[in-house]
């Protein structure tokens, strides 16, 4: 259905366009395990879905997410990695690296996407960040880059701590904002993708004396067609989190998920998972919007009409700045709306130069702004002065 209203507020002409779809609305997800849950469209961060959202919770090594993308982001994958005693220390799930041992980077961002391995964690932001709390004032800006502003790293594998300034927590919203960033905005965007889809990987210390065979745990890859990426995750204070995407016709979905059950409850998490990325591709599908957009002339105060007609007011045209038409592809379902407003400033003094800013065409679904469109003027109007008027007189007169 589509719907035209005009109305004037004070200097401004609005003109809105509505746009609905009238059909039976897709039940939402009830009764998940998750404590929090989220559902992401990755190309736009719109939520979709959400359940506690926004509540801080431990992530586990959800983290890793972030301790990845920054490696490829930052560091020398073909650099040599020597094993701290640090890093040698560390709880399992570990790689076992001894102190002194050294490695590709490249291949420790396979053991600790594949594999979870804490070890490989803190040998990777040792490289790439000088220690790892230097690294971790690297992943807050980053998270803070990325639009993140109630999460907070601390360690870069994920596990439970606490400092001065807070807990290592974030958001659901903010996890599958962090996930929607690795695959679909970041330079290295390809290169995470490679290596969180791979199923195993084999490499050797750069000794060559001993060689380690990596697993991906990710087991949502074989559960839905159009899985490309995800990590897990487990604390005491965590519990059972995952951070996983689908991508299918065009449609990118980001499913986070924190506390999903707690020993013996492992598979609450692919259960949950599978429920919202059903849901997302039963529910959303992209559709195009095509205003027919028309923009009323305006008369300019003072202003030469383009004829030089004295009984005429000179007129001003618009137009959408470099577009002959608009139109939009948004992910939406049936039961959202759509409405296109358009805004012009509708009082006008000459001297006017073509190309002027003059409003604004917004796109708003669901009454939120997803795109917005500069409106210029189309021709400029010169001012009617004093001895423009009289050259015409002197002109006419001349002329009889």
């Amino acid at each position: 259905m589509r719907v035209i209203l005009k109305k004037r507020i004070g200097i401004v002409l609005i003109v809105t366009i509505f746009f609905s779809i009238t059909a039976k609305a897709v039940e939402k997800p009830k009764e998940l395990y998750a404590q929090s849950a989220v559902l992401m469209d990755a190309d736009s961060g719109r939520i979709l879905f959400e359940k506690n959202g926004d509540q801080r919770r431990a992530m586990a090594s959800t983290t890793k997410i972030m301790t990845c993308i920054l490696a490829l982001e930052r560091g020398d994958l073909e650099g040599e990695v020597v094993a701290s005693e640090n890093a040698a220390k560390q709880p399992k799930v570990h790689l076992g690296v001894e102190k002194g041992e050294t490695f590709r980077l490249r291949d420790l961002l396979y053991s600790l996407m594949l594999e979870s391995h804490n070890d490989s964690a803190v040998m990777i932001a040792e490289k790439v960040g000088g220690s790892v709390e230097k690294f971790a004032k690297m992943m807050n800006e980053k998270a803070k880059e990325i639009g993140c502003i109630n999460t907070y790293f601390i360690t870069p594998n994920g596990l439970d701590a606490k400092d001065d300034t807070g807990k290592h927590s974030t958001t659901a919203g903010e996890l599958a904002k962090i996930m929607s960033y690795c695959i679909t905005q970041s330079p290295k965007k390809e290169e995470f993708l490679a290596i969180t889809g791979q199923k195993s990987y084999q490499f050797t210390n750069m000794e060559k004396t001993r060689t380690y065979i990596c697993h991906n745990h990710n087991a949502f890859l074989e559960m839905m067609e159009g899985a490309i990426s995800g990590k897990t995750g487990f604390t005491g204070e965590a519990g059972y989190c995952y951070v996983g995407a689908l991508r299918r016709n065009d449609r990118t979905f980001v499913v986070a998920l924190l506390g999903c059950g707690w020993p013996n409850n492992k598979t609450y998490k692919w259960s949950d998972t599978k429920k919202l990325m059903q849901y997302g591709l039963d529910s959303f599908q992209y559709k195009d919007i095509e205003p027919a957009i028309y923009f009323e002339t305006i008369p300019v105060q003072n202003g030469i009409p383009q004829d030089e007609d004295f009984t005429e007011k000179a007129q001003l045209r618009f137009c959408v700045k470099g577009k002959k038409k608009i139109s939009e592809r948004i992910l939406m379902s049936d039961e959202e709306s759509v409405r296109v407003e358009t805004k012009i400033k509708k009082e006008w003094k000459a001297p006017i130069e073509k190309g002027e800013r003059a409003g604004t065409v917004t796109y708003y679904l669901n009454d939120i702004p997803v795109r917005e469109y500069e409106v210029v003027t189309e021709n400029g109007v010169e001012e009617m002065t004093w001895n423009w008027c009289l050259r015409q007189m002197i002109e006419k007169y001349m002329t009889l």
